[in-house]
């Protein structure tokens, strides 16, 4: 038990071996999604095989794991993001018309970046500097635009030029297969199935063969190589304009999102400390994650992250690093298994998302609706992320926001120097960039 509580900050007061590593189990069953949705993502750019970008995840997330195992010795699971995966391929790729190469050579910069500010706790100050209405709203405001993203891809929202969104055919194909996981998904969830969003992904998948729509690639092969996507980093232009603008864009959005699922997470799970409301162990954490989005990087993945999904093994009882590491080895066990997971539409994955869209608005409850000062702010915050499909820009118009109103309102001793500080970087980004 000394060493337990050595490695990875296990109380046996509060917690027990058999506890940690159901909550292990739980978390993995919960966030393994992304196992599936990740190579769907990135499957729109030429270059990045299904299997080498499979590999990519696992391999990120069993590092992430194992580094907030050891080093932020808390109970959560860490994998590439969602969202952030969304960025790089649908903006950075598709949108400003950058190679994949120059993306990750941008993520890699930043991870390096984020490991000097997280040893310089700047990253922790400016958590700190976060009020709590926003706190709470930035987690809403994530999960509203990860079941957005989760209904784009099954096709329950397309494209209209005229009201930019519209209904999609939801009586057949992608869509209605969607729906249907959507109320077996659901219908787990409700009954506290272990693994229901696993569970669902897999009966999903299986129905949408009848369909026609689930291809099927077989269950168990070795590990797909990672060659054609390892350390392929574009140096030549690191110095250019174009690598400051992706660089400084994606250090926004990871800082935030990374922020904000942290946040998130301890307030679904009430680990926030009550009297400050800050997060335990937060330097730590914040470490950790800069390493795996660094190591990422290289293996050829976006920007790795903690996953609002800790909070079900939180809830289980996990309180302790050692139910990260337990997460850390069921993705080792994921590594020969990419033929299945290869095979998982993206019809399938789509209600797992919405889900997980709803797990994280239920923050929104603890927010002030009454105090304008505080529910406007946190309004445009939760409503800015989906429709301008970037976290980053919800929570630096909250922010924004947050110190026009009070500045103008009189309430002057509700914005610290660092609030109005944070608020003028963000305008002049808005301006400049």
């Amino acid at each position: 038990m000394s060493k337990l509580t050595k490695l990875f900050g296990f109380d046996p007061k509060t917690t027990t071996v058999r506890t940690e590593i159901l909550a292990g189990i739980t978390t993995f069953l919960t966030m393994s999604y992304i196992l599936a949705v990740n190579p769907v993502i990135f499957s729109n750019l030429p270059g990045m095989p299904s299997g080498a970008v499979f590999t990519a995840t696992a391999l990120a997330a069993i590092v992430g794991c194992l580094a907030m195992a050891f080093i932020g010795k808390l109970p959560f699971g860490l994998a590439p993001g969602m969202g952030l995966n969304a960025f790089f391929v649908y903006t950075v790729c598709l949108s400003m018309g950058y190679s994949w190469q120059f993306a990750l050579t941008a993520i890699f910069i930043e991870g390096v970046l984020f490991i000097i500010m997280t040893i310089s706790n700047i990253r922790e100050a400016i958590v700190h500097a976060i009020p709590r209405s926003l706190r709470n709203a930035i987690g809403a405001g994530i999960g509203l635009f990860i079941a957005f993203i989760g209904m784009q891809n099954a096709g329950i929202i397309i494209n209209s030029d005229a009201t930019l969104v519209t209904l999609g055919e939801i009586t057949k194909g992608p869509a209605l297969l969607a729906i249907i996981g959507l109320v077996i998904t659901g219908a787990l969830y409700v009954r506290n199935v272990r693994g229901a969003m696993l569970i669902g992904i897999l009966s999903t998948t299986l129905i949408g063969i009848p369909m026609g729509i689930t291809e099927f690639q077989g269950v168990v092969s070795a590990p797909a190589s990672i060659a054609p996507i390892f350390c392929k980093f574009e140096w030549k232009d690191v110095w250019s304009l174009d690598m400051f603008v992706v660089v400084f864009t994606f250090l926004f959005i990871d800082l935030f999102d990374t922020m904000g699922t942290l946040i998130g997470v301890c307030t679904k799970a009430n680990m926030m400390d009550k009297k400050t409301g800050d997060i335990p162990r937060l330097k730590q954490a914040f470490m950790a994650d800069a390493i795996a989005t660094t190591v990422g990087a290289m293996l050829g993945t976006s920007t790795t992250t903690t996953y609002v999904e800790s909070a079900a093994g939180v809830a289980q009882g996990g309180r302790s690093g050692l139910t990260a590491l337990v997460i850390a080895c069921c993705f080792a066990v994921t590594l020969f298994l990419s033929p299945l997971f290869l095979s998982i539409p993206s019809a399938a994955t789509a209600p797992i998302l919405i889900l997980v869209g709803l797990l994280m608005v239920e923050p929104v409850t603890k927010i002030d609706f009454i105090n304008f000062t505080e529910s406007i702010p946190a309004f445009v915050c939760i409503i800015m992320m989906p429709l301008a499909y970037s976290v980053s820009d919800g929570i630096l118009t909250g922010m924004i926001f947050y110190v026009a109103m009070n500045l103008t309102c009189g309430k002057y001793k509700r914005v610290t120097p660092a609030m109005c500080f944070l608020a003028v970087l963000f305008v002049l980004k808005y301006i400049f960039i």
